[in-house]
């Protein structure tokens, strides 16, 4: 049985000879190989692992296909939940042992990156004989991405209506960048150079998310099934578009693109279908369009890596020979950094300081069947910042395909009864009861919402269950973009409003907490109810001191009412020779459409202003009385 000594000589001492390193094979391939001509080929093939909190992904040194000098980077990755698979790849590959001898395998280390690094640690040693040597995931997938960049011709490339372009990346010019890590969950990482880094935010709602969703929804066994599904199938089906809630007519108008996605799953709220009734294609498209816009909501150009999903493997890889001791472990990363937790609220301000005149400017969020997020400086004075169509419509059209719920209001009686974590990945479901103390992370933090769902079978899970995890998971992203939207636009209050929020303690209890915990309690959440309100400190709000009074307004129905994400300036579509010869039966059915419309919510407008005069003379003598 060789010691331990003798196995780091065998495997440890040895580092990954980068010279000349290129993409061989495929190049269109997914994870094709990777050519490395001066690393020397060897009995014992260097092996590093990334277990992360769905996927286990395997980076390995192997001889060239065909002979030759130097050697291969190969890919392989396994469904954590079938490790064993894993274990039976490592011994058929020969990947484990000094000079091939099979009682040289008794604790040789692999080098392993990511939670399951911990969780799994006694199964490597009991399986396979061998001892992990752990490093922190974050450091391994940023010396992952590094790697690529700065040695792999053509690893980066962009990729828009259906074409891939490569990148050409500037050494000199590489620095910073932001790495968006998509996982179980997401985390987003801003890379100032080798090994300097810091992370900027996250969130649950990530790959972990959109394959437990379409385990559900569509039955699918695997994410590869998944995407195929995708492909063959048309999101207009389920998803609510802009056509669908203005009329073709006020989009020209108003300048928006009929096709502007409103609200995702948005269409199933007024339909009634139920789940088996929808084709899984269309509902694959569906999940892939939701949440695949929700991580990339940004003006930027996106650049993708060929070998994306094995960088914290990758990383891991890097490590070997590395004897400056700058590859922590997440015990040496625990007691280096401290674990950070939420501030207090701030105090609450006067209703003295609270009047018209410093209330601007704030931040409004108007959550309808999507999320418009506007930065109002004034009265009659605001501009819409973005928008997102993981909305009220979002979360009530998949309540009704996974818990059959048939309105709002049940929908949330049954969260109430149920466990998220029957459904959510935690923290602690990946790395352990210590969590992840270098990030500040706890064991109990949410990873990756409906990241634990292994089963296809939506009866093997309660409905209560699947409601709770829902609204968690919706509501807390909706708070934690709103409070990312105000910090870059320097906004210190925050107000909620519209039908999925107003009335609904649960819903306002999950979003509060949100921005309390990113925020660390440094923004004003309140909530708008009705067209006026007394707040908690005794102020008054209205509409029209808040200067969006003007809600028949055109720029208002199509900045504000909508919720439709934000895509751009879209000049206004002039009218056609046809339409303006043809159809005029339907113009003028929906041009009388429009104009009852617009007599409705002039009604409704005056309704609330004499509500508004009534709740201010009360408010009045109120004030008097205690006088």
């Amino acid at each position: 049985m060789a010691g331990m000594g003798e196995a780091m000589d065998c495997r440890g001492g040895r580092a990954v000879d980068l010279t000349g390193a290129e993409i061989r094979g495929d190049l269109e391939a997914r994870n094709p190989p990777i050519f490395l001509p001066r690393q020397p080929t060897a009995a014992v093939p260097l092996v590093a692992l990334d277990l992360g909190g769905t996927l286990i992904k395997l980076v390995y040194t192997a001889s060239c296909e065909g002979g030759g000098d130097g050697a291969e980077l190969r890919f392989a990755k396994f469904e954590r939940r079938r490790l064993h698979e894993c274990f039976d790849f490592i011994r058929a590959k020969g990947l484990l042992g000094c000079n091939g001898t099979r009682s040289g395998k008794e604790n040789v280390p692999l080098k392993a990156s990511g939670g399951g690094a911990y969780k799994f640690a006694d199964d490597f040693r009991e399986k396979l004989g061998v001892c992990l040597d752990k490093l922190d995931e974050m450091d391994s997938v940023v010396s992952g991405a590094n790697f690529l960049l700065q040695n792999i011709p053509g690893a980066a490339f962009t990729h828009m209506n259906g074409q891939r372009n490569p990148v050409d990346v500037s050494l000199n010019n590489l620095f910073p960048y932001l790495l968006v890590n998509i996982g179980s969950g997401v985390s987003i990482l801003k890379v100032t150079g080798n090994r300097k880094f810091e992370r900027v935010t996250g969130t649950h709602i990530g790959g972990g998310t959109m394959f437990g969703l379409a385990k559900l929804l569509t039955g699918c066994k695997s994410y590869d099934e998944f995407l195929q599904l995708s492909q063959k199938g048309d999101n207009f089906v389920l998803d609510l578009i802009v056509k669908d809630i203005c009329g073709e007519l006020v989009c020209q108008k108003q300048g928006l693109a009929t096709s502007t996605l409103a609200s995702s799953f948005g269409k199933v709220i007024t339909s009634k279908k139920r789940l088996t009734d929808y084709k899984p294609e269309d509902l694959a498209s569906t999940l892939l369009s939701a949440f695949t816009y929700n991580i990339a909501q940004s003006q930027m150009q996106a650049v993708f890596l060929r070998h994306e999903g094995y960088l914290g493997a990758l990383g891991a890889l890097m490590s070997y020979g590395d004897l400056s001791g700058e590859n922590h472990t997440l015990e040496e990363s625990k007691e280096k950094e401290p674990h950070h937790e939420s501030a207090a609220p701030v105090d609450g301000t006067s209703s003295d300081e609270e009047n018209d005149g410093n209330i601007f400017p704030y931040l409004l969020v108007n959550i309808g069947s999507g999320v418009s997020m506007i930065e109002v400086i004034g009265k009659g004075k605001f501009e819409r910042i973005i928008g997102s169509h993981l909305g009220g419509g979002t979360i009530l059209g998949l309540a009704r395909l996974l818990t059959g719920c048939s309105s709002y209001e049940e929908f949330l009686e049954l969260s109430q009864r149920g466990n998220n974590l029957s459904v959510d990945l935690t923290v602690g479901d990946i790395y352990g009861e210590q969590g992840y103390p270098k990030i500040g992370l706890p064991a109990s933090t949410t990873a990756a919402s409906f990241g634990k769902v292994n089963s296809s079978k939506l009866s093997d899970y309660k409905i209560e269950d699947l409601a709770a995890a829902l609204l968690n998971s919706f509501t807390y992203n909706i708070g934690q973009i709103a409070y990312f939207v105000a910090n870059l636009s320097g906004l210190k209050r925050i107000f909620f409003r519209g039908a999925y929020v107003c009335g609904h303690e649960k819903t306002m209890d999950k979003i509060s907490r949100s921005l309390k915990y990113w925020s660390k309690g440094e923004v004003q959440t309140t909530f708008l109810c009705h067209e006026g309100f007394l707040g908690t400190l005794g102020a008054f709000w209205s509409y029209e001191n808040m200067g969006i009074d003007s809600l028949a307004a055109h720029e208002v129905i199509r900045e504000v009412l909508l919720g439709a994400p934000y895509t751009g300036q879209f000049p206004s579509l002039p009218v056609t020779e046809q339409q303006e010869n043809g159809e005029n039966n339907t113009l003028e059915e929906e041009i009388e459409s429009l104009r009852n419309n617009n007599a409705a919510l002039k009604a409704e407008v005056e309704r609330l202003q004499r509500e508004n005069a009534e709740l201010r003379a009360k408010l009045q003598g109120a004030n008097l009385v205690n006088q």
